[in-house]
């Protein structure tokens, strides 16, 4: 489907990373009639786009109302008014342009851990409620019924919200923006990016893209070019475990209506069914050195805690990735240079604000959304303090919170 680059190209856009952002502002370009080029450094969907539970959430990780405090009016609006109901601009474009992805529109479950977890959805309820969006407090009966657990007395249930098989939509993200006519290269890192001749000129090892715009959406997998777009934020490990597929009896009692959900917990527990009817849990921690055999027991633990029905629990597959961290937990925009353009910061809700700014970005590429008008005020780099050390407390943390039980 996707090759090198070989030759030496012209375009109208070159995006540098094809996660959902990229690819979604490379297919809204292409559907404009624009001539655009993605470079990615190895295969669709490597970084955080493939990686991700596959929660379809509406809004950021923070409250509402944190977007207008931290932001101001006008620019915290912006950015709520956009996101509020994200999830239907993925949903729209899975049928529009026929993903298979996994596809479920059930909604998501956000289970209350404790009194504070609790406090926690309940303001959170009440901000979204306040803004009409259909969400909706579970007590610990109704959590019980749609999620299969008993270990929650309280959840939100958010209407507007889905889950999908995450890479399989990312992938197919760059089938819709191939097919709309933009050009997908992968195994290509860009090596060298610079202004020449008043057009950017990316180059890798076996060619180049000389482009009017630059577009780069490479977020924590940022590595030679930009590298204070990885230097602004902390980079959290998460990982994911996978079951083997359950059978019917068992498949009928977790997560019944095809929900995802996760917790309030600081160290989180995900999870989600797949078709195949796999129980898939994540949470935080990186699947490597002493964390590997810490964060694989600790999903057996969890997994017979949540679901003591499974009586047969096979792992059948894990993975692990990255996401980044901001000090306030929301997005940047960069503007690094002349027609240049970036966006970083997820802080683990990538898969529909990663598609609607995608869709932001093409429209200000494409002349009909000047800067002053975007949902986020351009910012400067800043680096995190003590980031080194700060990442490694977090992925150590992780494995201490892993740990079993003190006996």
């Amino acid at each position: 489907m996707t090759e090198k680059l070989a030759s030496d190209l012209i375009a109208d856009v070159a995006i540098v990373g094809a996660g959902y952002t990229g690819l979604s502002t490379a297919l809204h370009l292409a559907e404009r009639g624009l001539d655009t080029v993605v470079i990615e450094a190895a295969e669709i969907g490597f970084g955080a786009s493939g990686r991700s539970t596959g929660l379809v959430n509406a809004g950021l990780w923070v409250m509402p109302s944190a977007l207008k405090e931290t932001l101001g009016p006008v620019y915290g609006g912006r950015l709520l008014d956009l996101l509020r109901d994200s999830p239907r601009t993925v949903f729209e474009i899975v049928d529009k342009h026929n993903l298979p992805c996994e596809l479920k529109r059930a909604g998501t479950i956000h289970c209350g851990a404790g009194k504070k977890g609790i406090a926690e959805i309940t303001e959170r309820a009440r901000q979204w409620q306040a803004l009409e969006a259909p969400v909706h407090i579970l007590n610990a009966g109704q959590t019980r019924a749609k999620t299969g657990t008993s270990a929650f007395r309280a959840s939100l249930l958010d209407l507007r919200a889905g889950t999908i098989q995450p890479l399989a939509y990312v992938r197919g993200l760059a089938s819709a923006a191939i097919a709309a006519g933009a050009i997908v290269f992968t195994a290509s890192p860009v090596e060298y990016i610079a202004r020449e001749a008043g057009v950017w000129r990316l180059a890798t090892q076996g060619g180049s893209v000389r482009a009017k715009w630059a577009v780069v959406s490479t977020n924590t997998y940022t590595s030679g070019i930009l590298p204070a777009l990885r230097g602004e934020q902390l980079v959290l490990p998460v990982f994911h475990v996978a079951t083997a597929p359950l059978s019917q009896s068992i498949r009928r009692t977790i997560l019944p209506e095809g929900h995802g959900a996760w917790d309030t917990r600081t160290v989180l527990t995900a999870f989600r069914t797949d078709d195949a009817g796999r129980l898939i849990v994540g949470s935080i921690g990186a699947l490597r050195g002493t964390g590997t055999v810490i964060h694989r027991n600790w999903a057996r633990r969890r997994i017979r805690a949540l679901f003591p029905q499974i009586d047969d629990l096979e792992l059948e597959h894990e993975w692990c990735g990255r996401i980044g961290m901001t000090a306030d937990h929301l997005p940047r925009l960069h503007v690094p240079a002349e027609n240049m353009i970036a966006l970083t910061g997820f802080n683990g809700r990538g898969i529909a604000p990663g598609t609607v700014f995608g869709r932001e970005l093409a429209r200000h590429v494409s002349g009909e959304l000047p800067l002053d008008a975007m949902f986020l005020p351009v910012s400067l780099t800043q680096q995190a303090p003590f980031r080194a050390t700060r990442e490694g407390y977090y992925e150590l943390g992780a494995q201490i919170a892993h740990l079993p039980p003190a006996r």
